[in-house]
């Protein structure tokens, strides 16, 4: 729900710009609302930034795994990135490509993965350059009250 709802967002303040959007059913993610809310809004943000260039874009949210543990991701087609550099990705103020390219401080993914980690979960990243990217997220099974169980 949170995903497609950001989605529309980002689609509507863009009305000019078509993206591919496949969303899929049923995920959920327990944790603290408002901090894995924050995690997925830099996620889809990001592939709609990188995107921005590709012909035909797509961003997919899917069911992922890192780690053993279960999760979701969120995959584009857009610029991607040389995984030779990938260890840059999670640290404050890193960044894979030119501000010219892609406005930002290059802070978000910092902030995923610390997100992530507080939850005791893991992150993961695949890309290829000008092949698109795909970051998963995935959090240990915990008990928690429904108004802390935010869907994708």
């Amino acid at each position: 729900m949170l995903a497609r709802q950001r989605l529309g967002e980002l689609a509507e303040a863009e009305p000019g710009r078509r993206v591919a959007v496949d969303v899929e059913d049923g995920l959920v993610v327990q944790g603290d609302e408002r901090m894995l809310a924050s995690a997925l809004v830099n996620l889809l943000d990001n592939a709609w930034k990188y995107t921005g260039a590709t012909v035909a874009p797509t961003i997919r949210v899917h069911r992922g795994e890192v780690g053993g543990l279960r999760g979701f991701c969120v995959s584009d087609n857009g610029a991607g990135f040389d995984m030779a550099h990938a260890e840059r990705l999670f640290k404050p103020f890193q960044r894979l490509h030119r501000q010219e390219e892609f406005p930002g401080i290059g802070i978000g993914l910092a902030t995923v993965q610390r997100i992530v980690h507080r939850h005791g979960g893991a992150i993961a990243a695949h890309a290829v350059p000008g092949n698109g990217a795909t970051f998963c997220i995935a959090l240990p099974q915990v008990s928690l009250g429904s108004d802390q169980t935010p869907s994708a």
